[in-house]
């Protein structure tokens, strides 16, 4: 299965003084392409919450920075997603300019009741949507 891919482009707002996009920005990239695989499977952030009364948090994220975007960039962003537990994915997830690797992450996220904040389990249609 190939990993779900989502273009960004880095704006000045994502740089520094230098114009290279700033270390905590690159999480922001990260957070949007999985929103966007979400979207993909026909799902909103919004709905989830509203609807089904459940939310994803981040509970561990590891990042290992290798070569810098810059302003104008053309990125791909790539989001692989892998059950982790009951209530939880770990996604492994990628940011390249062309075939140039920038960033690689592991980032898990803990799905949790709305109201609450305690774990749930993974909705259904997540479950289904994930490789065996």
């Amino acid at each position: 299965m190939r990993p779900f891919t989502w273009p960004a482009r880095v704006y000045w707002e994502d740089t520094d003084g230098g114009g290279i996009v700033y270390h905590a920005n690159y999480l922001r990239f990260l957070e949007r392409a999985r929103t966007e695989w979400l979207r993909a499977l026909g799902v909103s952030q919004g709905t989830l919450a509203g609807e089904a009364g459940v939310l994803f948090t981040v509970v561990s994220l590891s990042v290992a920075y290798r070569r810098p975007a810059r302003l104008d960039d053309a990125l791909e962003v790539s989001c692989e997603p892998e059950r982790a537990g009951r209530a939880s994915l770990r996604f492994r997830q990628c940011i390249r300019r062309g075939e140039e690797m920038l960033l690689e992450a592991e980032v898990r996220v803990a799905c949790i009741d709305a109201q609450s904040l305690r774990p749930w389990g993974l909705p259904q249609f997540l479950l289904a949507a994930l490789p065996a």
